[in-house]
């Protein structure tokens, strides 16, 4: 299984604005930070909006946020909203019957099968749990880094 460039960029966003909560990121460093077109990003924004992940906020400082905790948002979430399909083989199109086997293949109930392990997997972890070396994703991010976190030693 292969997902979209949308899904990659839909979840990058949401960790950016993971490692940024104090304040509103703009779309523009979002999309300078990874390097990806404003345009489509301003799509998938509008798929997450869509989808309660993240919020808006208008004016001078305004920008993006997450919508909830990102211990609230599981990568499973994402990417169900960003995936236009997840048809696996022609076989998981109801539309389409030109396979004489479809009625009696045990190939399409294997593959119905991997794809909720697949996503039992994604839904496990959070944009938290992606986003867990905030230090480090702000300092490649170019954000203000501020304090680095004390780890505890042994």
């Amino acid at each position: 299984m292969r997902l979209t460039q949308q899904t990659n960029y839909a979840v990058r966003a949401l960790m950016y604005c993971a490692v940024n909560p104090e304040k509103p990121s703009r779309v523009a460093d979002i999309a300078a930070s990874f390097e990806m077109s404003e345009t489509h990003l301003f799509k998938i924004m509008k798929v997450l909006v869509d989808a309660n992940l993240i919020r808006t906020i208008r004016g001078r400082n305004g920008g993006v946020m997450l919508a909830r905790p990102a211990e609230g948002i599981s990568v499973g979430e994402v990417v169900r909203a960003a995936e236009e399909s997840f048809l696996l083989a022609e076989c998981f199109d109801s539309g389409r019957k030109d396979c004489p086997l479809i009625m009696s293949c045990g190939f399409n109930g294997l593959l119905h099968e991997a794809l909720e392990a697949f996503m039992e997997v994604l839904d496990g972890k959070s944009i938290a749990d992606l986003s867990e070396d905030r230090f480090g994703m702000r300092t490649l991010l170019n954000l203000e880094v501020g304090e680095q976190p004390v780890v505890a030693s042994a």
